[in-house]
């Protein structure tokens, strides 16, 4: 199976609008969610079904994900994205999906500081803005630019990233022995353990777990 040229542009879109969307779009914390992404590009591939339970599956690690003071560990829109694609393409199960999603959440971190950094700049362009009261600038430093820079940085790398290496990886897995894929499922068994119980440390804390009760009795 390969990816099209314009099945690879849709899933930059995917992962742009988990980056930084439009306003009118609302927050980017949704696409941004590996379970929604790999839905998404499920579809872009015509494979509904295994897109959503790849998604699931790398949606686990990053179940305890935030991010605070603008920085990302790890970057989960991006693994959603590329992990979902390569592992529909290289036709692995959803533990084997994990560890090659994985990596491509880490190489995430670059595009957000990338971001982050070019966009400082139009901050600085909207403090002078406002110093003149120009506040029809400052909304358009605030939105536009922002935007074409995400749309770039975004869209670009992970259209030319699925496009030219999909081939690659289903050949890549189909060379692999079965007992390298052993390791790769026994790993990526291990990696939602992870994202749970750091979840689950998070809900133990004093001030949260008295919502986690109200919230467990209200479902029952």
């Amino acid at each position: 199976m390969s990816i099209s040229l314009f099945q690879a542009f849709l899933m930059g879109v995917v992962y742009y609008l988990g980056l930084i969307p439009p306003p009118a779009l609302g927050s980017a914390s949704l696409f941004q969610k590996p379970l929604v992404a790999g839905t998404l590009v499920g579809l872009i591939l015509g494979h509904p079904t295994e897109g959503v339970i790849i998604g699931a599956a790398i949606q686990l690690p990053y179940i305890a994900f935030i991010s605070a003071g603008g920085t990302i560990p790890s970057d989960p829109g991006l693994a959603g994205v590329l992990g979902t694609a390569f592992a529909i393409v290289g036709h692995v199960d959803p533990a084997t999906a994990i560890t090659i999603a994985i990596p491509f959440g880490l190489l995430g971190t670059v595009v957000w500081v990338l971001h982050m950094t070019i966009d400082v700049a139009f901050v600085h362009m909207a403090d002078k803005a406002a110093e003149q009261g120009d506040l029809k600038k400052v909304c358009f430093l605030h939105v536009v630019p922002p935007q074409i820079v995400a749309f770039a940085i975004s869209v670009l790398p992970v259209m030319l990233g699925a496009y030219f290496g999909a081939d690659y990886m289903a050949r890549l897995v189909a060379m692999l022995s079965n007992d390298v894929l052993h390791v790769l499922q026994v790993i990526g068994g291990v990696l939602p353990a992870l994202g749970v119980a750091m979840n689950l440390r998070s809900i133990s804390r004093p001030n949260s777990m008295a919502f986690y009760m109200i919230g467990f009795i209200l479902s029952v």
